[in-house]
């Protein structure tokens, strides 16, 4: 009977590196992957995929497995890029790792690994995958602070059926372990930040090149003019750092927050300390909702949400599921809840889907 044939992410970090690793271990057949999904600006200023090719080629030389470079640049670029700008020139802040996961990692990977006649394919994600009775779901992370299910949120069935996550169960400081115990030359390396495949960069430079910015007013919920801002799409809710308005109207020290944006009259608009009434919302409206078994959840149950990665669980319940869109109440307001992120559904450890925050 010939292995099982699984083709894994690898980015060139440590998470996938001891991903295929442990796969390698376990006895599958393991084909290496490196996807390259940008090319404008691709320098070494900003973006570090030649390094990381370097570092997933060694680490694929070290545990014996063969490497594959594919670039998928045009499909980030019209499934997930033109949409992030789309969002940005709304209004809204999007959440890009959720799109590149969705339509280039777990879509045009999966369509490219099955053409490699890959059973499954793999990613050094925070998640796990569990079937009962032919249902897959995806549950959170072992590790509390890496978990990654926020991101995953729109996978289906299809997808989960023939993906593995092998260091779900792990913790990193494990994985870095098992990374230096096996000689891997990134046992050390720092995790990505950054946009999804872009990488670190000057946010406002790098949006400005796509977007045309309209500054506009800065204006407190009264109409009481503060200032000017470079453009909306450079702001999001809950923002405190770099508005330009320093100093306090009412000279009580306190720091000024984005609470909401006009985007019709192309006002900035913010209000003064972290806990101002305006910058928490008791319930919020979602659309474009996905759900991981592929049916709602029950209404008026309770499960728990974040509105943002990283967020804490907060106890919520679904009082609405109608023409594509929900309507989620929470057992306490929510901070800085934020249009075009998104909010992901809970029971206990079961990511249950979510969808994109409307308002």
């Amino acid at each position: 009977m010939s292995k099982r044939r699984v083709v894994v992410g690898l980015s060139g970090g440590v998470d996938s590196s001891v991903a295929a690793l442990l796969l390698k271990q376990q006895g599958y057949e393991v084909i290496g992957l490196f996807m390259k999904n940008w090319e404008d600006d691709d320098t070494d200023d900003y973006c570090s995929s030649r390094q990381d090719l370097i570092d997933a080629a060694s680490v694929a030389d070290i545990i014996e497995i063969p490497l594959e470079a594919v670039n998928f640049s045009a499909e980030y670029k019209e499934r997930v890029f033109s949409r992030f700008l789309a969002e940005y020139k709304a209004g809204r802040t999007p959440n890009p790792d959720v799109l590149c996961n969705a339509e280039i990692k777990f879509k045009a990977f999966l369509d490219h690994a099955t053409g490699l006649g890959a059973d499954y394919i793999a990613t050094g994600h925070y998640a796990q995958v569990r079937e009962i009775n032919g249902m897959f779901q995806l549950l959170k992370g072992e590790d509390g602070t890496k978990d990654q299910s926020y991101f995953l949120y729109r996978l289906n069935q299809k997808q989960l059926s023939r993906t593995l996550f092998p260091i779900g169960h792990l913790y990193k400081r494990d994985v870095r372990q098992i990374a230096r115990d096996h000689e891997l030359p990134n046992f050390s390396k720092k995790d990505s930040t950054g946009i999804c495949f872009i990488g670190e960069r000057p946010f406002r430079e790098f949006l400005n090149r796509y977007l045309p910015h309209e500054p506009g007013e800065i204006q407190t919920p009264d109409g009481a003019v503060l200032g000017r801002h470079l453009g909306l799409m450079y702001y999001t809710i809950g923002q405190r750092q770099g508005l330009g308005i320093g100093g306090t109207r009412d000279g009580d020290g306190e720091p000024w927050f984005v609470s909401a944006k006009n985007v019709a009259q192309n006002i900035l608009i913010v209000v003064q300390g972290h806990d101002h009434p305006d910058l928490f919302r008791p319930a919020l409206t979602a659309v474009d909702l996905t759900w991981i078994s592929g049916s709602a959840p029950h209404c008026n149950w309770v499960y728990a949400a974040k509105t943002r990665y990283r967020q804490v669980d907060a106890p919520c319940a679904i009082t609405s599921i109608d023409d594509g869109q929900c309507k989620i109440e929470f057992a306490q307001p929510q901070w800085a809840v934020t249009p075009g992120q998104s909010v992901v559904v809970y029971e206990s450890k079961v990511c249950l889907g979510g969808g994109v925050i409307a308002g």
